[in-house]
């Protein structure tokens, strides 16, 4: 079985916009870019996966309570081989752990982190690699 190269260590991997207006953000992005758009629930949200022939690119989600007040905006996510062990090196580097390592369902696990010169990205490690 083929790895994708889109799950090994250090390679930018998923794309992903919190937004206030989801709606509007389907229509403009579906249009755009011809993307299609798959609503999937997920831990008690919506999460829409932004595809390509059948194959997920990114995703969209609404703004959740427990972010802080920022406008609708994308984020990176970049593959680690752990996170865990990867957050230890953040920290040893300079870097700050933003949200902590959290599992996501059927996935992987993931935690948000700010580089030394303030740079906001995700590192995901995944649950599988297909």
């Amino acid at each position: 079985m083929m790895t994708n190269p889109m799950q090994q260590h250090g390679a930018f991997s998923w794309c992903e916009l919190i937004t206030t207006d989801t709606t509007a953000a389907k229509e403009f992005y579906s249009r755009l870019f011809g993307w299609e758009i798959i609503d999937r629930p997920v831990a008690g949200m919506m999460y829409s996966v932004l595809n390509i022939e059948d194959r997920g690119v990114g995703g969209l989600m609404g703004m959740t309570p427990e972010l802080p007040a920022m406008p609708p905006s994308w984020g990176v996510y970049v593959t680690v081989d752990d996170v865990d062990t990867t957050i230890k090196l953040v920290e040893d580097l300079g870097g700050i752990v933003k949200y902590p390592p959290t599992d996501i369902p059927d996935t992987g696990r993931f935690a948000l982190i700010q580089d030394p010169q303030g740079a906001v990205f995700s590192i995901i490690s995944y649950s599988s690699t297909t």
